[in-house]
């Protein structure tokens, strides 16, 4: 604007400018900055005409002056550039964007994260401390009721630096920090006008109406060596800060406190910043918001263990009223940190861009438990989480991304094992997966994945940080909506089989300890296609055909097996049917397997077209029986062709040794239309009464009656039988008729003698003659030519009650046969 000339290649700090018309720049005016440029404030510049000479006082041989002057234009003008908004509106639109709730407690947890504390304590404080010497007045307005956040971690430089910068999030440059947006720690002020800090050395207070510390400054730092003269005088202004989470006048004194308590004092009355008024009930809210998710907010963080919610009531007295602790796997302690120790190296080869062409997926089990002091109740959680990292040079264009946006493809999967509490034991239902961000995301549909499992990621988040950015029409190109989706089909579908597996390998390793999931239990592990959501579906092709080709299907004979190895039960085990077939199938040697209906959708939809899926089916069934007999119990055997029959084709029961015969044995179905192999099923019209001594050449009467409908559909079907069954008819009775009275009378005479119900003989009973006779009148009236040299016409009268041995039958004839 003309206010400033820089004299550069400047050599001397003895140079002047001369000439007509012209300007001496004093010496004791001219400064030399860091870029090696000198900088003439002067208010003789201000006038400086656009055509004033310049001139040189250097002597001959000095190093040259070179001016160039920064002036009006000839027209005028004025000042002109894009400025940053005050402090304070800059804090308010991000309380705009940054609802308040549980997740404020989130960001403070994932700062402590990020330092790698191990501890983080909530405590809502009561305490009134006293405002006499306090560094202004104005401070007694923050002496009161607050919240305060402690970690166990201390406070770097970077981290000093970090917090004065809002607008740019230190944590950008390392991406490993969770809260790398810059607005986490900002969303404190939805509580308070004043935060502060307590950390290693150093107490700071921040004040964005900058009205406390004097005019445009926004806070004030002490250090305790330094500073100890005015800290020690200030004796009221200190006070919250001691004795609060082990914080003493000790830790004043030794120059040190080996934590870092954040605190926060309530706003009391509307301020230019936020018109939000915090007191004991809205920060209980905060409390029960985070609870809600506590058992879960330790679930994917690598450092912070324990977390827990306190009140100190206006009297002093203190108590807990929620804690939520991860331990190690009881089994293996050193499963988790061995674990974690690997991710750290391949996350550090991802940075620094040594190239791997797999996946590095680490599995551990951790146990959340969740103890609340008000309900008295504690809850613990068994999960097994696999945390993996994608490799440098899998996906070219996940890498360009990664470097780019400064983020690290990491992913996460915990399955929730049980969830056991003091008043009930059992597995957890009802369970919903949900969205990480290394914490979980805001409760709702944004955050739901429709996958029984939940999964954190280094997701690029929306600007308020409360849901994953996704390609929309409107953000088509987005680079972080782009990373989201290439992270889901890359690295999350390898991290979620290698969890499965992993499942898979503890339930065979720990089969006779007390592991907390069945071998079926691990089909809840699977996603169910028909559950996820839209925005997820992505993972489930490349899981899925890495997953099918492994040995992840258990057999009811207790074996691990392919999908190709399998066949698939859909009946009802508990049917006297189904399980005769199940075992069967398994004692031939069939590796039988019963899914749940989700695990059976996944197979038929994404196995390979080249492989079949077998299931257990009457078809099969009869392929395995022709092939291995079945040598069981007759029970067993009806019990089979009742399952056999059951899809109606009965031109596949060819070779079956289940056909049952009145006499007790079975035969084999074949398609024999020969009269002597034929066998007979009895009616109401033809009775097996009809025919004693028959017993081989007629299906057995007991069998369930649906199985008796098949038989004779079977022997019915397509007008020509496809098996040797018959329906009676009057020529076939006559025939049967005509076997029974031959095989008693083999001779040909004209008379026999007959000795009723002699079984030696193979004589028929009196009864069986008049049931005949009865049977002839209703099917042979007009015409019984088709019994003639039979020898049915008794030579006396028949009477039911009489007592005879013997007694002499004629043959029937014809009348040409009379009368010859």
């Amino acid at each position: 604007s003309g206010s400033q000339c820089h004299l550069e290649k400047l050599q001397t700090a003895g140079a002047a400018v001369l000439g007509p018309g012209s300007i001496l720049a004093p010496t004791a005016l001219i400064r030399k900055d860091a870029s090696e440029k000198i900088v003439c404030h002067t208010n003789v510049c201000n006038n400086l005409d656009d055509r004033v000479q310049i001139g040189t006082l250097v002597p001959a041989g000095s190093p040259e002056v070179s001016v160039t002057l920064e002036g009006r234009g000839l027209k005028g003008g004025g000042r002109f550039g894009q400025t940053t908004p005050p402090l304070v509106e800059f804090l308010k639109d991000i309380l705009r964007r940054y609802p308040e709730g549980g997740q404020i407690l989130k960001e403070l947890i994932q700062n402590a994260e990020d330092a790698g504390a191990t501890e983080v304590k909530f405590m809502y404080d009561e305490t009134e401390y006293g405002v006499e010497s306090l560094w202004s007045p104005d401070m007694a307005q923050h002496q009161g009721t607050a919240l305060y956040v402690y970690n166990d971690a201390v406070f770097t430089v970077e981290d000093w630096n970090g917090i004065q910068e809002i607008a740019r999030s230190r944590k950008r440059e390392d991406p490993l920090k969770v809260g790398r947006f810059g607005i986490g720690f900002n969303s404190v002020y939805h509580i308070t006008d004043a935060p502060s800090i307590f950390s290693g050395d150093q107490i700071a207070m921040l004040d964005p109406h900058q009205t406390l510390f004097g005019v445009h400054e926004s806070g004030q730092c002490w250090n305790l060596k330094t500073d100890i003269k005015e800290i020690t005088e200030l004796n009221d202004q200190f006070a919250p800060y001691i004795g609060m989470f082990g914080s003493s006048e000790k830790n004043i004194k030794d120059g040190s406190f080996p934590g870092t308590l954040f605190r926060f004092p309530l706003r009391l009355k509307p301020s230019q910043l936020s018109g939000n008024i915090y007191n004991k009930e809205k920060v209980l809210e905060l409390f029960e918001s985070f609870k809600a998710d506590a058992d879960t907010v330790l679930l994917f963080l690598k450092s912070v263990q324990k977390i827990s919610l306190h009140v100190r009531e206006s009297d002093g007295t203190e108590r807990m009223l929620f804690q939520a602790t991860a331990t190690e796997n009881t089994d293996d302690k050193l499963e988790r940190p061995n674990a974690l120790k690997t991710l750290g190296q391949a996350i550090d080869s991802y940075s620094n861009g040594v190239p791997s062409s797999t996946i590095t997926c680490v599995t551990y089990q951790v146990n959340i438990e969740t103890q609340d002091e008000m309900a008295k109740e504690t809850q613990r959680m068994t999960w097994l989480v696999c945390n993996g990292v994608g490799g440098r040079g899998m996906c070219a264009e996940l890498d360009s991304l990664a470097d780019d946006l400064k983020f690290m493809p990491t992913i996460g999967i915990a399955l929730p094992l049980t969830l056991i509490s003091k008043e009930e034991k059992g597995a957890t239902s009802g369970f919903s997966g949900r969205a990480f961000c290394f914490l979980p995301l805001p409760p709702g549909e944004e955050s739901e994945t429709g996958l029984p499992v939940h999964v954190s990621g280094f997701f690029g988040l929306t600007d308020n940080r409360r849901s994953i950015k996704w390609r929309e029409v409107d953000q088509w190109r987005d680079p972080a909506a782009l990373w989201n989706e290439l992270l889901i089909i890359t690295v999350i579908p390898r991290a979620y089989f290698t969890l499965i597996t992993e499942l898979i390998k503890r339930v065979q390793t720990k089969k006779d300890q007390d592991f907390p999931l069945s071998p079926t239990g691990t089909y809840g592990a699977w996603p169910d296609p028909k559950q996820v959501k839209s925005r997820w579906k992505a993972i489930l092709q490349p899981l899925f055909h890495d997953l099918l080709q492994h040995q992840v299907i258990y057999s009811l004979s207790e074996s691990w097996i392919r999908v190709d190895q399998a066949v698939f039960s859909e009946l009802d085990t508990d049917e006297d049917i189904s399980k005769t077939v199940i075992n069967y199938l398994q004692s031939s040697g069939t590796q039988v397997a019963k899914v749940p209906a989700a695990v059976d959708f996944v197979v038929a939809a994404y196995m390979t077209e080249s492989t079949e899926v077998k299931k257990v089916t009457p078809s099969l069934l009869r392929q395995v029986i022709r092939k291995y007999k079945h040598k069981g119990p007759s029970q067993e055997k009806l019990l089979l062709l009742e399952f056999v029959l059951s899809d109606g084709n009965y031109s596949d029961l060819i070779g079956l040794e289940l056909l049952p015969l009145q006499d007790e044995t079975f035969t084999t179905f074949s398609s024999s239309v020969s009269e002597k192999d034929s066998i007979y099923i009895a009616s109401e019209e033809y009775p097996r009464s009809l025919y004693p001594g028959l017993e081989g050449r007629f299906i057995l009467e007991s069998i369930r009656p649906s199985v008796m409908d098949s038989l004779k559909k079977a022997a019915k079907s397509r007008g020509r039988p496809c098996t040797q069954l018959q329906m009676l008819n009057p020529e076939r009775s006559a025939r049967l008729i005509k076997e029974i009275l031959s095989t008693a009378w083999p001779a040909r005479d004209f008379i026999v003698q007959w000795e009723p119900g002699n079984r030696e003989l193979k004589h028929p009973t009196v009864s069986w003659l008049k049931m005949i006779w009865k049977h002839l009148y209703i099917y042979f009236a007009d015409d019984l030519s088709t019994f003639e040299d039979m020898p049915l016409i008794p030579l006396m009268p028949l009477e039911e009650s009489m007592d005879i041995e013997s007694i002499r039958l004629i043959k029937m004839l014809n009348v040409e046969q009379v009368k010859t």
